[in-house]
Parts: C-alpha cells; structure tokens; sequence
C-alpha cells in the first residue's frame, strides 16, 4: 500500500492512499471532520441522559490513530471506562504515523505514540480508564455479537471500498451493537441509510463537518429476529 501525508483546510495532516486516489479525511478538515463525526455526534450523543460506566467502542478502521487519540482525549475529562477495539487490515508505518502534526491541536503526544505502539491483537491499558485493542484483521474476518455501544465506522468511501458497504458487511456491524448502540459514519448514501434501515436501525440524517453536507447516526433499539 502507498500512502503519503497530505495537509488538509483546516491544517491537519491526513494520509493519501495512492493506489485508491483516496484520503483518509476529509480534505476540508481531517482533525473537525472526526471531532463533528465521531465525537461529537457519536460519544457525546450517546454519553447524554446514560450513567453506565463501562463504554464499548468499536471503530472500523484504525487509520491514523485520530479518532482514537480524540476518544482518549475526552476520556480524560469523563468518570466512564472506554473499551476502544479498532480493526486494522494495514497500518501506517512508524515513519508515516510519527510525522503527523495531530499533537499540534491535541497535545498527548506521548499518548498518540503508546495508540500506535501498542501490541496487536491484545488488550493494552492507555491510561486509567482507556483501554484499547486494536485487531490486526478486517470486518468481514471476524464476527461479533452486542459487544459495542458505539460505532466509529470509518472505511474508505464506498465508491473507493465498496465491499465495506454491502448489506452483508452492515448486518455484522449490526450483530456488534447492544441495544441503543449508536453508529456513526461521514457518509450519507442514500443506499447506506436504506440498508440500515432495513437491519432495524432508526437513521437520522444530520448536517456534515465543514465542507460535508451531510452525516449518518442510526441507533438499535431493539434485537430485530432473523
């Protein structure tokens, strides 16, 4: 896999896949595009009205490390316990991860290096309430059932990887939520929103980061039979 840094609007750094034509962020904002995306209409929605202390995250694609180092960084401020598992097929390189200037904006530079550094395929503690198991296998490898509360779905776009977004895909994603689990996703295909709605997810169309129109947040309210 070829991939190179690339400096997106609003100053972050974010990775161009080569052989794809494909970046990793949005090129109007990498680091507001996963703040808007992931934490806030993602974390914080589901945070509101719940007291539980233990938070299942499951994020599909690692990538950079950015939507991990923005989880830990509002781990910091919370009472919750967050369980991070992110599956990786390919992982940035040191030389390629070690150049990026998120620690510019975020800060925990140390943090940022243990997200990477942290052994494959086991659970690592970040800090004490951080925990984070980042899975060197894909989604269709592996299946599993209501563990997460939240879902970081993050692949490529399904013009670009569109076998991460076929029904079969999103029904194994559907499998991991518990009930009134929340994913998240930038995208907002019309096949995408017809799809989760089809697997019993409630969809909720919401306005985009800067320079995206639109977002996905479906929620599971119930267990659908099958």
């Amino acid at each position: 896999m070829s991939i190179e840094i690339i400096t997106t609007s609003d100053g972050s750094h974010s990775l161009l896949n080569t052989a794809l034509n494909e970046t990793y962020h949005s090129k109007h904002g990498a680091l507001q595009e996963s703040v808007h995306v992931f934490i806030k209409e993602g974390l914080d929605y589901f945070l509101q009205g719940k007291s539980q202390k233990n938070i299942s995250i499951l994020e599909i694609g690692f990538g950079t490390g950015l939507n991990a180092l923005l989880t830990l960084q509002r781990a910091l401020e919370l009472p919750n316990n967050i369980y991070y598992t992110s599956l990786e097929t390919f992982p940035v390189p040191e030389e390629i991860w070690s150049r990026l200037n998120y620690i510019d904006s975020v800060g925990l530079k140390e943090k940022f290096n243990q997200l990477h550094e942290a052994a494959w395929n086991e659970e690592v503690s970040i800090t004490s309430n951080f925990n984070l198991r980042k899975l060197k296998t894909s989604l269709q490898q592996i299946n599993f059932f209501s563990e997460f509360d939240l879902i970081y779905f993050d692949a490529f776009a399904p013009n670009k990887q569109p076998e991460m977004w076929e029904i079969e895909v999103l029904q194994k994603v559907v499998d991991a939520m518990r009930t009134n689990g929340v994913f998240v996703t930038y995208c907002a295909k019309g096949q995408l929103k017809r799809d989760l709605k089809s697997l019993g997810l409630e969809v909720e169309t919401l306005p985009g980061p800067p320079g995206k129109k639109e977002m996905v947040r479906a929620v599971k309210k119930k267990i659908m039979e099958r």
